[in-house]
């Protein structure tokens, strides 16, 4: 059992529990410890634009030098894109300062290997082994050296442009690009330009305490509105470090990442370049998966995360999978969720399949789901409480056979997901909204 990291890092409210900047100071000396090749390594460190970020880079950057470590200094930086320069710059590892689609109040640490994966739980936990020793710093003469790379915006920009042949361009394409006021703002604007496409900014005006605030993938109500009011093609949505993209189309609805994915499939297949099962999760839309099917595909879930579906795309040598939330992993082209890349895929397959966007996505016929958040005070055992299950079980038998009931732990926020997915919207709405009230009684006593 890891005691530091959760599914993702770490992550939690800025001066609460272990997202202390004393506490980052310590996690930086012990990840320099394991990751540093024993002193006189090099390692990345980017942030998304969240005011506590420069307190935990300096954090970081005195446990990391005080280890013997060299640090890259990238600034505002998304995720995969630390990943990406991790891989080119040679370092022995990443670390992203951020909290993903949470709120300004919180923050994180994410980090990578030499390789641009996330880190095996072998690695996270001799880093937490670490954690539990008294901090040495190394003598003067080992420290580490800290400089401030310039040129990475333009190289992660470079990168993505080349994830699509040099043959297909946007040229007589408008869309709003909304980057959540976060880590994508200073990229993603020009990727797309730079492809000859016309770009509505929206949600590039970061200030520290903004980021995904009624903006982004997490609010896409914004962008639907921007995609009408500006009559463009269409908008694409990023959250605060560029992991998740969702889409909205000409009409201004929203279209999710099962959706994205299928796109993508379809491409992938059209070009004979497919490979594997694509990969989803328990939260997946069970339209994905018959859609997938019809186009003589095959489609496996995992545990929700995408350390998990990147294992079972690993197990089996495939190249796609992700979530509803738009975190979509396309392996052929890069080692990490990236909502630049996967955005890019999903527009070269409009180019390619000379589809529209809403066209391709009323090939997938999406189930009635609906998922009701539970707040918790403490991390509970929900197969635990004998109400719970006599309630889940209810629910089975009301569905019939025609839906599905989760109950699942967030990873990264003191949540539980009830989701009911089934063909009739109504009954759904009623079930969840019950099996949900049943959760919160039980966890009140």
């Amino acid at each position: 059992m890891r005691r530091y990291f959760g599914t993702d890092g770490i992550r939690g409210r800025v001066g609460e529990g272990i997202v202390t900047p004393d506490f980052v100071l310590k996690l930086g000396w012990a990840a320099g410890r394991v990751l540093g090749n024993g002193g006189g390594g090099k390692i990345l460190i980017g942030k998304d634009t969240r005011i506590s970020g420069y307190m935990f880079e300096s954090a970081l950057e005195a446990g990391l030098v005080a280890a013997g470590v060299d640090i890259r200094l990238l600034g505002p930086m998304t995720t995969p894109a630390v990943a990406y320069l991790t891989r080119t710059f040679r370092a022995d590892a990443g670390i992203v300062i951020t909290a993903s689609h949470n709120p300004y109040q919180d923050n994180g640490i994410k980090f990578f290997s030499a390789e641009g994966d996330k880190l095996p739980d072998a690695v996270e936990a001799a880093i937490e082994a670490e954690l539990e020793q008294p901090l040495r710093t190394v003598d003067s003469s080992a420290l580490g050296k800290v400089v401030r790379v310039g040129d990475a915006g333009g190289r992660y920009i470079e990168f993505c442009k080349g994830t699509i042949p040099s043959s297909i361009n946007f040229r007589g394409l408008k869309i709003v690009v909304d980057c959540a006021n976060g880590a994508t703002y200073n990229t993603a604007p020009h990727v797309f330009e730079e492809l000859g496409a016309s770009v509505v900014r929206l949600g590039v005006e970061p200030n520290g305490f903004n980021i995904n605030r009624d903006v982004g993938s997490t609010r896409p109500e914004a962008l639907c509105e921007a995609v009408l009011r500006e009559g463009a093609d269409l908008g694409i949505a990023f959250d605060g470090d560029g992991d998740r993209v969702l889409m909205v189309d000409s009409r201004g609805e929203l279209v999710d990442g099962d959706q994205l994915l299928y796109i993508i499939a379809k491409s992938r297949l059209a070009a004979g370049a497919m490979r594997g099962e694509v990969v989803g999760t328990l939260m997946s839309n069970l339209g994905l998966e018959h859609a997938l099917a019809r186009l003589g595909t095959g489609f496996v879930r995992t545990k929700v995360g995408d350390r998990y579906i990147m294992e079972a795309l690993k197990q089996a040598d495939g190249i796609l999978g992700g979530e509803p939330s738009g975190h979509i992993i396309c392996r052929d082209r890069t080692t990490t969720g990236d909502g630049i890349v996967s955005a890019l895929q999903v527009l070269a397959a409009l180019n390619r399949l000379d589809c529209s966007l809403d066209g391709l996505c009323a090939e997938v016929e999406r189930y009635p789901q609906v998922l009701i958040n539970v707040r918790l005070d403490r991390r509970r055992d929900l197969g635990e409480l004998p109400r719970v299950r006599e309630a889940v079980a209810e629910a089975e038998r009301e569905l019939d056979g025609s839906g599905r009931v989760l109950l699942r732990m967030s990873g990264t926020e003191p949540l539980v997901r009830v989701m009911v997915e089934g063909t009739d919207e109504g009954q759904v709405r009623r079930v969840c909204e019950r099996l949900a009230d049943v959760v919160r009684e039980q966890i009140a006593v």
